[in-house]
Order: C-alpha cells, then structure tokens, then sequence
C-alpha cells in the first residue's frame, strides 16, 4: 500500500471516529467465516459499525482526532476491530449475545472501550459496560418516574370517588 493510499485510509478512519461519541476495540480473529459473517449482520441490525483495521493505522487515525485515546494504545495489538455506535451499550451488549448465542466462539474479546468520556480497558469490563444505559433508556426512566406520583393521585381520586359512591348509596338504602 502506497503512502497516499494509507493516508486516505487513516483520514477516512479518523472522520468515522469523530462521528461517534464511542469507540470499543475488540478482537475477532480465529472466528470462523460463517462465525464473522454472523457477527457482521448482528452489528448491522443494532446499528454498530464494525471495521477491522490495521492496528498502526488505528493508533495514527485516533492521533489525528485531536483527543487523547492513549490510554487505549496498549491493547492495540493483535489482530483488532473498531465497533462504533450511537448508543453507548449496543457494542457491549452485542459482544455478550453473540458469546451467548455461539457457545462455539470464544471470541468476540473486548480490549478496551472509550464510553461516556471513561477509558475501560479489559475484557473484565464487558458486564458494567453492558449495565451503562443508553440515552432513550435513561429518558424512559425518567419518564417513568414523573409518571408515577400522577398515577398514585389519579388512582387515589378514581377510588376515593368510587368510596364515596358506595357510601352515598348504602345510606339511600337505609332512608328508604
């Protein structure tokens, strides 16, 4: 590959960094095709972006973003694959389904992980990055939340008027 071919590439790696808030850096190799190809559709339905890159490449392209991604460069090595995404959780939570689904795989293995302005570096994050709730989630639950206390006076309301109804009505019985 020529100088003006890997510049191209590194430019072109580092604009799709830029563009996500939130890079995982796995490995893959030793996957078989039918096993890589599994994981590629898995990816495309959840809306994560998977690339292998060339692991020079990578440290080059995430140099030129401007932001400091050192704390990930150790665990550049091997053979690696970038997955990128809007929602903070998708990559991790496509790692641990595929593992699950595929009990033959050994891999996907999570490196490391830039989430939420946090370096995690090592497999042994998976399950916490996996818990990180994404945006919509976490609107939902605040939704949730507001919802609540209406709920409980609306239902206090319905069932207070419903008591008093069976009060008013017990005591026309009587009078008669």
């Amino acid at each position: 590959m020529r100088k003006e071919q890997k510049d191209q590439l590194i430019d072109s790696l580092c604009e799709e960094i830029k563009a996500y808030p939130l890079i995982y850096i796995a490995d893959i190799g030793g996957l078989s095709s039918t096993q890589t190809s599994k994981l590629r559709r898995a990816a495309f339905r959840k809306e994560v972006k998977l690339e292998v890159v060339k692991n020079t490449l990578l440290i080059k392209a995430m140099e030129r973003t401007g932001f400091d991604y050192s704390e990930l460069f150790p665990v550049i090595k091997g053979e690696t694959c970038i997955m990128l995404s809007q929602t903070n959780n998708a990559p991790a939570k496509l790692i641990k389904d595929f593992l699950a689904n595929n009990k033959d795989a050994k891999k996907p293995l999570l490196k490391g992980a830039y989430v939420e302005e946090c370096f995690y570096v090592g497999a042994e994050h998976l399950e916490a990055l996996v818990n990180i709730k994404s945006k919509n989630e976490l609107i939902a639950d605040v939704v949730a939340l507001l919802q609540s206390p209406i709920k409980n006076v609306l239902s206090g309301l319905q069932s207070a008027g419903n008591t008093i109804c069976g009060v008013l009505e017990t005591l026309s019985e009587k009078a008669e």
